[in-house]
């Protein structure tokens, strides 16, 4: 040992490799955080539609039931698809969400014009109104045969938010018997 030298005074840090290393890490981990932060905001820009996409759903879901139990369905044999039988009364294949006709349910052939709904004042009438064109939305109801006295019944409602193309569905059964 040399007399100036202290015996534990010796040199020791980072290299510049290792400096690099690390920064490329956090680099990385910087740029995912930013990606989530990115999609967070996608979904929250978009989850107005995905409510409208449920009511909807819910809408027509409840429509079937309520007209079945007030009888405005003539006979079970109507809660089909047209394409499915000649008694059906439900269009097929995905359609423009319609306010409903004269007989309360949405997806038959006496629908109304297209939908209106409140803007952002919340008040039906006014000049923010937003109608639901069939660009952005669009409705389908598929009925299925289960047994002679149950059908599935599958609401699906597609809406595009953003550049990306979406859905919501909802499936319940129903019998003849309310």
């Amino acid at each position: 040992m040399r007399i100036n030298e202290h015996p534990l005074t010796t040199q020791s840090g980072f290299t510049l490799v290792e400096a690099l290393i690390a920064l490329a890490i956090l680099s990385g981990g910087l740029l995912a955080l930013a990606s989530a932060l990115g999609q967070g905001m996608l979904l929250v820009s978009g989850s107005h539609y995905h409510q409208m996409a449920k009511e909807k759903a819910s809408e027509a879901m409840e429509s079937v039931f309520t007209a079945r139990d007030a009888r405005k369905i003539p006979s079970w044999d109507n809660i089909q698809n047209v394409g499915q039988s000649a008694d059906g009364i439900f269009l097929d294949g995905p359609q423009p969400i319609c306010a409903p006709g004269d007989d309360g349910l949405v997806n038959t052939d006496d629908d109304g014009d297209l939908e209106t709904l409140p803007g952002k004042d919340g008040v039906f009438g006014t000049t923010d109104d937003e109608i639901l064109t069939a660009d952005r939305f669009s409705r389908e109801i598929e009925i299925r045969n289960i047994s002679s006295n149950l059908r599935q019944i599958r609401v699906i409602v597609r809406y595009r938010a953003g550049n990306a193309q979406h859905q919501y569905q909802l499936t319940s059964y129903i019998s003849p018997f309310a």
